[in-house]
């Protein structure tokens, strides 16, 4: 996929490489750091406004003023580059279409905004979550989603890839969760550090999608 992204015929691990986007994502948290580092760098305009997501689910209904302010620059943002997939809290009084939002990781793929082969960058840890999807997916600071928002670019030190060869078929009561977390035990916090996970093996076809969006999401745990 990174190869594809880069117009390269293949990559190895620890290359450099710059790679094209799918989606930049942020939220309530990080997207307000990115939009002042896209206008401090004097950006004035985005990539493709189809291919921007931001959702308001961290801090939505806000506890307080900065919440408020942090949501409110989001949505003048979105509204000054009409960016197509911006979701705030019930859309109330908003001008955008859509009228739900939710958290991000599960609105972006229930809305078909993530497809199998796709490279998406977000400004939250979780963005791995798409992986459950067939793309590469991975989060990043809020500078890096700021560039990618401008330029639908940024580089990436190709990782190391572990594979997690899965047999069998669950239990019940057993969820992709305690999948995951077992093999959190098995390799550390700090096991897959700077590299990618992949799931394979014949158990992954007994998983329900739920179970593989969980099991991708806590691949940064």
């Amino acid at each position: 996929i990174l190869a594809a992204h880069a117009g390269l015929p293949e990559v190895k691990a620890g290359q450099l490489i710059r790679a094209k986007l799918d989606m930049v994502l942020g939220n309530d948290i990080t997207s307000p750091v990115a939009i002042r580092e896209f206008d401090k760098e004097g950006f004035t305009g985005v990539f493709d406004k189809s291919k921007i997501s931001m959702v308001m689910d961290h801090f939505t209904p806000n506890k307080d003023i900065k919440a408020a302010e942090q949501c409110l620059q989001c949505r003048t943002f979105a509204h000054r580059f009409d960016i197509d997939n911006f979701y705030d809290v019930g859309q109330m009084g908003v001008d955008y279409e859509g009228g739900e939002c939710g958290v991000e990781h599960a609105l972006l793929p229930e809305k078909g905004l993530v497809a199998p082969g796709e490279a998406v960058i977000g400004a939250d840890s979780h963005t791995c979550t798409y992986g459950a999807l067939g793309a590469f997916s991975t989060g990043v600071g809020s500078t890096d989603m700021a560039a990618g928002m401008a330029t639908g670019e940024t580089w990436f030190k190709v990782p190391e890839a572990i594979k997690v060869h899965l047999t069998g078929t669950l239990p019940p009561m057993v969820s992709g969760k305690d999948v995951i977390l077992h093999i959190i035990g098995m390799i550390g916090v700090d096991g897959a550090l700077y590299k990618s996970m992949e799931f394979t093996g014949p158990g992954v076809a007994s998983l329900s999608m739920d179970d593989r969006f969980t099991i991708a999401n806590m691949a940064i745990e």
